[in-house]
């Protein structure tokens, strides 16, 4: 993805991107000297934070690179943005991370627990805004281009569940809304965006079957594997006892919730790092458990 991303962005017209220049850099987000030479390199004024594990199943089996990444990679870029004195920090999070039923989701809710413990921290000076939404058509993983290819092949088009929901929006929708999010933000804020009405994933298979010229269930068979590892019937956008505040922008709005305490969490996630290759799942999950009650 990265190659494609290079080469759509520098086969735009000039006219596009005026006098950009695009430099893209393979790195591992959770080497500390590799991030560190790219803050020193280029010191960025603002950081979109979006690297993660987001496969729901995969992590389910591999909670050791799913917090390794997705909370200790997230928590060294996040540092290193405050050393260097970026203006704005957005970290890019998910719906799953709301009430979280998977590892995933808990590493995500956990990311967004640190970057909202240093916001508030004294010795920190940079801006660190949250954005939460759901499922983006198209991007990779999603189940469109999936269904897409089981229909080209005659299917069967699997469905987790007859009646599982999920909330989509599209790649352009949803990179509009995560920089007028970042141009809002004050620091501190999560921001929920309003994904519209949910659908039915046993609806939208049948839709694509009919407009591929098929009839579901005659010519090309759904079939229902059962709910996977982790997974939910629904997402949710607000968690137990989270509100919602308005904000000028009818499609995005702030969610309310209790800022943890910054040097606490920050004690236990450098204990852990330090040991992590050693830990099992339980413990590594335990650990979430712990600091994620809901």
């Amino acid at each position: 993805p990265l190659y494609d991303l290079e080469t759509e962005l520098n086969r735009l017209p000039a006219s596009k991107i005026s006098s950009c220049k695009i430099n893209v850099e393979v790195c591992n987000v959770t080497n500390e000297t590799h991030m560190t030479n790219l803050f020193q390199q280029y010191q960025p004024e603002i950081v979109f934070h979006a690297a993660a594990y987001k496969h729901v199943p995969l992590m389910e089996k591999n909670p050791f690179k799913a917090f390794e990444v997705n909370v200790l990679g997230t928590k060294l870029v996040a540092d290193l943005a405050s050393v260097h004195h970026v203006d704005k920090f957005v970290f890019i999070s998910t719906d799953k991370a709301v009430n979280p039923t998977n590892v995933m989701g808990a590493t995500k809710r956990m990311a967004e627990i640190y970057v909202q413990g240093l916001n508030a921290s004294q010795r920190n000076h940079t801006r660190y805004i949250v954005t939460r939404f759901g499922n983006v058509l198209g991007s990779n993983g999603s189940v469109i281009p999936l269904f897409k290819k089981q229909i080209e092949k005659g299917g069967p088009v699997t469905v987790t569940h007859p009646d599982i929901i999920r909330y989509f929006m599209t790649i352009p929708e949803a990179c509009q809304l995560v920089l007028e999010a970042g141009v809002m933000g004050k620091g501190g804020e999560i921001f929920v965006f309003d994904m519209g009405l949910p659908v039915k994933i046993d609806d939208l298979a049948r839709k694509m079957i009919r407009l591929s010229g098929f009839e579901p269930d005659v010519d090309i068979e759904i079939k229902y594997t059962g709910l996977r590892e982790g997974e939910k019937l629904y997402e949710e956008l607000l968690g137990h006892g989270e509100n919602e505040l308005p904000t000028h922008h009818s499609k995005i709005k702030i969610a309310k919730l209790e800022t943890h305490n910054f040097f606490s969490i920050n004690r236990e996630l450098i204990l852990m790092h330090k040991g992590l290759e050693f830990k099992s799942n339980l413990e590594i999950v335990s650990f979430l458990k712990h600091h994620i009650p809901e």
